[in-house]
């Protein structure tokens, strides 16, 4: 039984690992070859964990041999155009100029019913809004509405306006993070400080807090103190 669980415990940190080294991606935006990866990773695991008699060495080293297999793959696609589009394939467009492509829906054996399913998850229920829709290789449909469809922007109405960015993080869960302090030129003194006029002395107790580029202070208490 011990052994079943250090042997799991292995092949669990060295999938998790593997899976670090592939990237970060949604199980929708995968292409197919990491798709075909990520299957054989998880079977690769099982087999180890399942059957004592199957050596822990031959499943730890398929799964590394994997993962050097798919950087591989990636950073040689980055290079090169052919193999990008052999391994990965490449967007077809489906709408044009407001016109649905019937040749391109059966090359890719795509009906209707799933063009307009795919629309309606794009806010998109009336397909005479669309000008252009493209199959991206991840499977997922970038739709490009008519000029007149699109919503109003700021631009649109030559309205000015002021740089926003994003806030940053300084406090979560009671862990101050010093290193975006630092980026901002700031301490973890400022921020105990600034604090302080909210009567809050103790880090600790603070759930979240984040400053934007106004240099405006967000905070929120725990409801329960550590």
């Amino acid at each position: 039984m011990i052994l079943v669980m250090i042997r799991t415990i292995i092949l669990f940190i060295l999938v998790v690992i593997a899976l670090r080294i592939m990237g970060k991606r949604q199980i929708g935006k995968l292409q197919p070859y990491e798709l075909v990866i990520i299957i054989m990773l998880a079977e690769l695991a099982s087999l180890p964990m399942a059957d004592n008699r199957f050596p822990l060495v031959i499943g730890v080293v398929a799964i590394i041999t994997l993962a050097f297999v798919e950087v591989f793959i990636s950073y040689t696609a980055l290079k090169s155009q052919h193999l990008r589009e052999f391994i990965c394939g490449s967007p077809s467009i489906l709408i044009e100029n407001g016109k649905i492509l019937e040749q391109e829906l059966t090359r890719l054996r795509y009906n209707v019913n799933d063009l307009l399913e795919q629309l309606r998850t794009k806010n998109f229920p009336d397909i005479a809004d669309v000008e252009y829709a493209i199959l991206e290789t991840s499977g997922e449909i970038s739709v490009i509405p008519k000029s007149q469809k699109r919503p109003l922007s700021p631009a649109d109405l030559h309205i000015p306006t002021e740089y926003e960015g994003l806030p940053i993080t300084l406090v979560i869960d009671g862990f101050v993070f010093v290193n975006n302090l630092q980026k901002i030129n700031l301490s973890e003194q400022w921020l105990s400080s600034e604090l302080s006029k909210f009567g809050i002395h103790d880090l600790k107790q603070v759930l979240l807090a984040t400053l934007d580029t106004q240099g405006n202070l967000f905070y929120q208490l725990k409801t329960q103190k550590a």
